[in-house]
């Protein structure tokens, strides 16, 4: 029995954004939530974690099926782009008073790791699932 759905596609077929304005997108948002974290709390706290989660599952959902690769890469080196600004500007949001630029990056992306894996695992979930979606039609 083949069932065919009409109407307005879903959740998973609406992304139609190119890619490189969604990266855009997505350093932008995530340079704001981390001014605005750094800001109130004076560090990179669970707010950015969790917040980096939710910004890597937006931009899968909000980027068209033909730049896939490039929402793919994107957020461990947004991640990382962050961190490197914040370790020239803000040393002491990610990392210990003494610690250099280099050490405040590793810091940074230490401990939160686990936001990026999430975030990462979403992101490659989601697009990998769309892909499945669009590939059966």
């Amino acid at each position: 029995m083949n069932v065919q759905v009409t109407g307005a596609p879903s959740l998973w077929e609406q992304g139609r954004e190119p890619g490189h304005e969604v990266a855009v997108l997505g350093v932008a948002i995530a340079l704001s939530v981390t001014a605005l974290d750094v800001l109130l709390s004076g560090r990179v706290s669970i707010f950015f974690d969790l917040c980096f989660i939710a910004l890597c599952l937006f931009l899968a959902l909000r980027v068209r099926p033909h730049d896939f690769f490039t929402v793919g890469v994107l957020p461990p080196l947004m991640m990382l782009g962050v961190f490197v600004l914040l370790a020239f500007t803000e040393r002491t949001s990610i990392a210990a008073v003494g610690d250099g630029p280099t050490q405040a990056v590793i810091s940074g992306l230490a401990r939160h790791s686990a936001a990026l894996a999430a975030g990462y695992a979403v992101c490659l979930g989601v697009l990998a699932y769309r892909h499945r979606l669009l590939t059966r039609h």
